[in-house]
Order: structure tokens, then sequence, then C-alpha cells
């Protein structure tokens, strides 16, 4: 598609200078792109590994809660679970990956070191069991939430990337070609008109 300008060698000095940046930013657009697209996949498939491993870690602590659940009292099952055992805090940052600020998450314990709010004495091994596990699944299901909402953003990137790229490849790059060859076409004709006159007055003049 030809833009509409005025045919001269000012207009086409212009558009060839627009040119030349426009594939510039083409070529450094595509590569963020490619970039972004590499750094994508590696956190998806960061992301599958996290959440196949919390999977696998939920199934076996709910197994050992439901053998202590037969083997404990009730009541004394949810006296020991009652009292928590310790405190944390949450500061959710930003970390700059390509050019996208993701969210980065640090976990802070602030008091209580032991995961057991309860006497070992009158509870069961696959309630100690099931605690540990979920204890150590804090971190992984936060850094799982970090990731999935840093992949959610580096999609969003991408996709806007990826119609910035389109729009030079495919509209404005060659509106540009079309419109610098005609010009040229148009100034080639205005050339050949000029000299075609000049010709003409020449051979009046020697005539004459």
């Amino acid at each position: 598609m030809q833009t509409r300008v005025n045919p001269t060698r000012m207009e086409l000095t212009r558009l060839k200078r627009q040119i030349v940046t426009a594939r510039r930013g083409h070529k450094l657009l595509k590569d963020k792109q490619d970039e972004l697209i590499k750094t994508f996949i590696e956190m998806v498939k960061e992301n599958k590994r996290l959440r196949e491993e919390i999977e696998k870690d939920l199934e076996m602590a709910f197994r050992n809660f439901t053998m202590a659940r037969s083997q404990m009292p009730q009541e004394v099952l949810e006296e020991s679970l009652m009292i928590p055992s310790a405190r944390i805090s949450i500061d959710i940052g930003k970390q700059n990956i390509m050019s996208v600020n993701v969210p980065k998450i640090k976990i802070n314990k602030e008091e209580g070191s032991n995961i057991y709010s309860y006497g070992l004495a009158t509870t069961s091994a696959e309630l100690d069991s099931a605690i540990t596990i979920l204890s150590g699944m804090l971190d992984k299901m936060l850094k799982l939430a970090e990731i999935e909402k840093a992949c959610q953003l580096m999609a969003d990137e991408i996709e806007k990337t990826r119609r910035r790229v389109n729009a030079l490849e495919y509209v404005m790059i060659p509106s540009m070609e079309e419109t610098i060859k005609f010009i040229t076409m148009k100034l080639d004709e205005n050339e050949r008109s000029n000299i075609t006159r000049l010709m003409k007055i020449k051979q009046m003049v020697m005539e004459g």
C-alpha cells in the first residue's frame, strides 16, 4: 500500500532514511521476540516441573494425614494442629526480565524455628511426616505463583512484540518501499521529460 506524498527528491531522501530506521527497528524487535520466546519456554518447563513436584508432595502429605487420622483420636489431632508454631511475612518485589517486570517473592520467617506445634510423644509418625512435607512446600508454592504470573506477563509481551514486528514487516516497510518506488518512477519520468524538452529547445535553436 502506497502512501500519498509529493514526489520530490527531499521526500525521497526522507523516506529512505525512515526505511533504514524501520528495518533496524524490525530486526531489534525480531531479536527481542526470539529471546522472549526462548526465555518463556524455559519458564514454562520450570513451571511444569514445580507443579508436578508440588502435586506429588501434596499427595504424599494427604496420604500421611489420612493415616494419622485413622491412628489418632480426632480431638488429639485437632489440638495438635490448632496453635501455629511459626510466623512468616512475604515481601513482593519486582525483577526485570527482557524489559518485563515480573514479581519476585521473598519469605521472611519472623519467629519460631520448630515446625511442630505439639509434643511428639502424643502424635503419630505419619502426622509428623505430613507436617514436614507441607512445611517444605511453602517456598515451592510461592515460587510456582511467581513463575506462573511471570509466564502470563511474558506471554502478553510476546504478543505485543509480535504485533509490532508484523506491523513493520507487512504494513509499514512495504508501504514505504512502494512509495519510494513511486517517487523514483515519477522523478525518472520528470527527468526524461526535461531531457526531451531540452533536446527540442536545442533543435529549435539550431533550426532557427
